[in-house]
């Protein structure tokens, strides 16, 4: 059966941060993801994963920025990762470094390094040299860690001008870097509104071994399933049997906006999960 993780950045609107832990322990998440740690103390998070009986399966590595400062800063700025920036690279190594930190502090057994907005001037082979260079150095730091390291694809719409848009260029560049460890995040989201055919993208990347995660949301409006437009009881179908004829058992994320931010949205929004949860 498919196994779920609450994604606290977006889940839960109505509560401090801190407080989604318990939220999503109620609701019968056993794991969790969420975009970024670095704004508060290792110890506070640790304390409400083990309070909870909570897994962290996922977090981002800095979107940018040499230190503490700038890790919190650029997401606002709009900095959406450096691992393709030619030039940044110092930056990629800092944030990824500060990230297997914490990953060790979590327990978490990967980390999404974020691919980027293609840099003014590059070139989009550029780009690609740069992001496979940047993953190579990654995957050798993460591996002395048992760590994953994972890219991902983000459509245009949501994020304009992102270097990754596609599975199969996702995949070439996992290809290209040529490390165990380094792996898709399959955002169905995202797959969705670029290029559809989900059940048959499944079929054909996860029994290949590099899909490290999957997340969810509805399209078109990033809602919880059975909002919109995908027939999500046959996707989950459809990962459960083909993960169980390459055995694979990972998480999907659930990064979803609440279609009802106010208090209790989130949980009275769950009746897609109750079955699996």
């Amino acid at each position: 059966m498919p196994r779920f993780a609450a994604n606290l950045s977006m889940m839960y609107p109505d509560l401090p941060f801190l407080d989604r832990f318990e939220a999503a322990a109620q609701d019968g998440f056993k794991a969790v993801e969420y975009l970024f740690p670095y704004a508060f103390a290792m110890a506070d998070i640790t304390a409400r994963l083990k309070a909870n009986g909570l897994q962290q399966v996922l977090f981002n590595a800095p979107p940018g920025g040499a230190d503490v400062a700038g890790f919190n800063d650029t997401w606002g700025q709009g900095d959406r990762g450096t691992a393709s920036v030619p030039g940044r690279e110092a930056e990629f190594r800092a944030g990824f470094l500060h990230a297997l930190d914490w990953a060790e502090a979590l327990n978490c057994p990967r980390i999404h390094a974020m691919v980027g907005l293609r840099a003014e001037g590059a070139s989009a082979q550029a780009a690609d040299a740069t992001l496979v260079a940047n993953l190579q150095w990654a995957a050798a730091e993460a591996a002395k860690a048992g760590r994953d390291v994972l890219i991902e694809p983000i459509n245009t719409r949501s994020v304009p001008g992102f270097h990754l848009n596609r599975q199969d260029h996702a995949h070439r560049i996992v290809q290209a870097v040529g490390a165990a460890n380094v792996k898709v995040q399959m955002d169905l989201f995202h797959c969705q509104i670029v290029e559809g055919d989900l059940s048959a993208k499944i079929a054909q990347y996860l029994p290949t071994g590099r899909v490290g995660h999957f997340q969810i949301a509805e399209v078109p409006h990033r809602h919880e399933p059975g909002t919109g437009e995908v027939n999500w009881t046959h996707i989950f179908q459809t990962i459960d049997k083909v993960a169980a004829d390459c055995g694979w058992d990972g998480w999907i994320g659930c990064e979803y906006n609440p279609a009802d931010a106010t208090t209790g949205g989130t949980s009275h929004g769950l009746s897609w999960a109750r079955g699996y949860l």
